[in-house]
């Protein structure tokens, strides 16, 4: 949703925008009248792009890319309003009148943040689920064995966040294993992260902002209400800015495994109180494109495919990336990043694409990357590809799952500690970690 420039851009350069634009208006038209408010907006903003100045709502047009589920109430969003600074730039304006924000604290130039949708508060027009529903994997009947989702492990309890749900709602705020997590997604960049909301003493409650920054989705607390970059965990605009939430270690993995590595695990339901249907992709045709939405503006690193993925790891002040089109030739990586050992397995290769067919369940399949810590027990392990969903240890022989589950051998029932990554697009990785290094085989 960024980018500092006085204009709208209503149908970006992407050629299956438009189509993807009016799919989603009717969608849009059949689940609440509140957002027809917002297309009556975003019609404006359009046409005063031909020959009208739009100063009041510039930005870009996110009905290209805002998932067709309903939008929440927002009587409970802050109202307080905060006189705006000089220096903020005009597109910016109407939020720094509406919100406590504090523009004048900032790590970024705030040109850099984009409006996606054309109205005064957009806050929350993409609406985060706060009280999410589970059910036990033996009940769930909704998913298919190829489907992804975020795997979260906390303690003794694992929990499935379908990328079907997040998709349409970006942010679920949740407590696992007695710790209140944010798990977020980014379909634009394809990046899963889940972070810990304890925060200097407070909980905070995460949500979607309606802003981007280079694509990526930018949060805000409602506490605060600071700016907060998805794929970082950076406060980047606010009384926070400057500082990092904690991340919590998750993973894209399919359906079937997760059943089958955790048959006691938890799953979101269709039911999440927004009566929105679950299963079908509202950013179609995304993935297999040649290029990003216009919500990306900056140059793109020609070395692999904009929208080809790649396992982004960051452990402490290091960020290491590994395309997949390198592993999974291999399928599996031992890896040291600063000094600290890692590990990257590749397989599941029936996973499908949530941000490719109209139907997630039928996308293509894409297969997923995980990066662990190979330490156990003190002793560092090699490994080495058994199957799709297998590998092998070389010290001991023990054999292991794609979920870092160790099912036969002298290590059997231990487990391998998820490392902070994501399995984001190309061109968001090198966007946010120009400088970062790149492993090729």
């Amino acid at each position: 949703m960024p980018v500092g420039v006085t204009r709208t851009v209503c149908f970006p350069t992407f050629p299956d925008e438009t189509e993807l634009l009016l799919r989603r208006l009717l969608h849009v038209m059949k689940a609440r009248t509140a957002l027809l408010t917002a297309l009556v907006l975003l019609i404006a903003a359009c046409g005063a792009e031909a020959g009208t100045d739009t100063s009041a709502t510039d930005g870009t047009d996110e009905s290209t890319t805002t998932p067709s589920s309903p939008t929440t109430d927002q009587s409970d969003t802050p109202t307080t309003t905060a006189e705006p600074a000089g220096d903020i730039p005009r597109h910016l304006q109407p939020m720094a009148q509406l919100w406590t924000t504090d523009f004048t604290k900032t790590t970024i130039d705030l040109n850099e943040l984009l409006v996606g949708i054309p109205v005064s508060d957009p806050r929350d027009r993409i609406p985060p689920i706060d009280e999410p529903n589970f059910d036990t994997v033996t009940n769930i009947d909704w998913l298919e064995d190829q489907e992804p989702g975020v795997l979260i492990e906390v303690g003794d309890e694992a929990r499935f966040y379908p990328l079907a749900v997040l998709t349409r709602h970006e942010i679920v705020n949740d407590e696992v294993g007695g710790i209140p997590i944010a798990v977020t997604y980014c379909p634009l960049c394809n990046t899963a992260v889940a972070f810990d909301r304890r925060f200097e003493g407070e909980v905070l409650r995460l949500g979607v902002s309606g802003l981007l920054r280079n694509s990526d989705l930018v949060m805000w607390d409602l506490q605060s209400q600071s700016l907060w970059q998805q794929i970082t965990g950076e406060a980047i605009v606010g009384e926070h800015a400057g500082k990092s939430l904690t991340s919590v270690g998750s993973a894209i993995v399919r359906w079937a495994d997760f059943v089958g590595n955790h048959p006691d695990g938890l799953a979101m339901t269709q039911d999440q109180g927004f009566g929105a249907f679950y299963g079908s992709n509202p950013y179609e045709f995304y993935s297999s494109g040649a290029r990003p939405y216009s919500f990306f503006q900056g140059e793109i690193d020609d070395r692999y495919p904009a929208l080809s993925r790649v396992v982004g790891v960051t452990i402490d002040e290091g960020e290491k990336a590994y395309p997949f089109s390198e592993i999974s030739e291999v399928r599996v990586v031992n890896d040291d990043l600063d000094g600290r050992p890692l590990v990257v397995f590749w397989g599941a290769e029936a996973t499908t694409d949530a941000l490719d067919a109209g139907d997630i369940s039928e996308a293509r399949a894409i297969g997923t990357g995980i990066a662990y810590d190979p330490v156990v027990d003190g002793r560092r392990l090699t490994f080495a590809p058994l199957s799709d969903t297998e590998f092998v240890d070389n010290e001991t022989g023990t054999t292991w799952t794609i979920l870092g589950k160790a099912v036969d051998g002298e290590l059997a029932g231990s487990e391998l500690e998820l490392l902070p990554h994501r399995n984001e697009f190309w061109f968001a990785w090198q966007a946010f970690f120009p400088e970062a290094q790149i492993w090729t085989g």
